[in-house]
């Protein structure tokens, strides 16, 4: 699915792929000015036990690595994509950059030490960092683990939802265009050394989502509850006044109007 989605990528004139590890690259490209820093890896339930060892080499190691090889390259922006697991259950809602981060999760633990080591290469050496907190990505092409992405194809192929807890806990559900296009204003603006929310704006319980996804598929899903999992927030909400009046965001796309371009993307690779 993943070489899926970069097919329409392959051959257009300015675009190459590389797939390397970022821990053995050597050095920068010469013209590059600009990194945005998305590779991860992901996943709050997955990052307990011996799997740790992944996400501090992913997470951690393959961030210092880039902003070590930044430091001798004339960068104009270093965007790092954060995650809103950095701030855990202490902080009221909604989430504001300033509260004291506290993940309840070894993924989200990674996230910050991430946005940590920019901070640091940003006062240290002048590394145009800005880290950006996503909240709950969805939309077409979207990873197949996360929770939108399986109750539709559930549905549509006639299986049974799961949810994880009672269905009652609330995400700030955020359209992937709206991310794409606040990620670029990032890369483009003259701000350095931040943190900033990137996320919706509202939020939306588990059932509540998926009575919508019912309504817009015209079918009931079969939904079994199981124990809520380590280290996943009951309730996540980002305070965007900063990211709004920093870099002019607003979103632009509904819960409703998001998950029809999700459900039209997954109907066209289900048969």
């Amino acid at each position: 699915m993943k070489r899926a989605n970069l097919l329409p990528l392959l051959g257009r004139k300015g675009f190459s792929f590389m797939e390397a590890d970022i821990l053995e690259l050597a050095e920068l490209p010469p013209d590059l000015t600009h990194i945005f820093h998305l590779a991860a890896q992901p996943g709050v339930r997955r990052s307990w036990g011996d799997s740790f060892d992944c996400y501090v080499k992913n997470n951690i190691l393959a961030t210092q690595r880039l902003l070590e090889l930044s430091v001798s390259h004339p960068l104009r922006k270093f965007v790092y994509a954060s995650s809103s697991s950095v701030y855990g259950e202490e902080s009221p809602l909604p989430f504001q950059e300033e509260a004291r981060p506290s993940p309840l999760s070894p993924y989200g633990l990674s996230k910050f030490a991430g946005e940590e080591l920019c901070r640091l290469y940003w006062h240290a050496y002048g590394v145009p960092t800005l880290s950006l907190r996503y909240f709950t990505v969805y939309g077409p092409r979207q990873r197949p683990d996360m929770a939108f992405h399986r109750f539709i194809r559930a549905i549509i192929k006639g299986e049974k939802v799961h949810i994880f807890g009672d269905g009652e806990q609330r995400r700030d559900f955020t359209f992937v265009s709206d991310v794409v296009e606040a990620t670029v204003r990032a890369g483009e603006s003259e701000l350095v050394g931040e943190v900033l929310n990137l996320g919706g704006g509202r939020g939306t319980s588990l059932n509540d989502a998926l009575k919508l996804i019912e309504e817009l598929l015209g079918r009931k899903a079969e939904v079994e509850y199981a124990a809520a999992q380590k280290g996943d927030v009951r309730n996540t909400l980002a305070d965007i006044s900063k990211i709004k009046k920093q870099l002019g965001y607003k979103p632009k796309v509904s819960l409703e109007k998001g998950l029809e371009e999700e459900i039209r993307w997954l109907r066209s690779l289900i048969r």
